[in-house]
């Protein structure tokens, strides 16, 4: 089985003058702006990192949902940031890494079963997968 998704991004103008706005199929983002001044000088709308970054973190979020039910446990809360990291180097920019900070809340598990399993989920998460950049995991349980 094999499930296709979609984004997509229309882009006008030059690098540093130009805009574009980027959708997905669900229509959760339609045509929502992004573009130099999003990406590398803070101005509100999005850019692609902030982007991987919510996908990492959903991504994880459910790898780790379904690893804890398949030991029996169920989180109560599960919280996920990614913090991605676009870099220059020698040939242009590229992300580097991307951070996951982990806070759940899960009754029952101690903390070092919970971080193996968090590591785990870290290694399967199919976003974790596709990206070759160093990946971080800091994980706390909350009681």
């Amino acid at each position: 089985m094999a499930i296709k998704k979609h984004g997509s991004a229309e882009w006008q103008g030059g690098l540093k003058d130009g805009k574009g706005s980027i959708s997905t199929q669900s229509g959760a983002l339609d045509s929502y702006p992004y573009g130099f001044k999003q990406r590398f000088e803070g101005v509100k709308g999005s850019n692609p990192e902030e982007l991987i970054g919510a996908a990492h973190a959903s991504c994880f979020s459910m790898a780790l949902s379904m690893i804890l039910g398949e030991e029996g446990f169920t989180a109560d809360h599960i919280k996920t940031t990614a913090e991605v990291t676009l870099e220059e180097v020698k040939d242009g920019f590229a992300v580097t890494a991307s951070h996951l900070t982990l806070e759940a809340k899960v009754p029952g598990v101690d903390q070092a079963t919970f971080k193996k399993l968090a590591n785990k989920a870290k290694e399967g998460c199919p976003i974790s997968k596709l990206l070759v950049a160093k990946i971080t995991l800091e994980a706390s349980l909350k009681e």
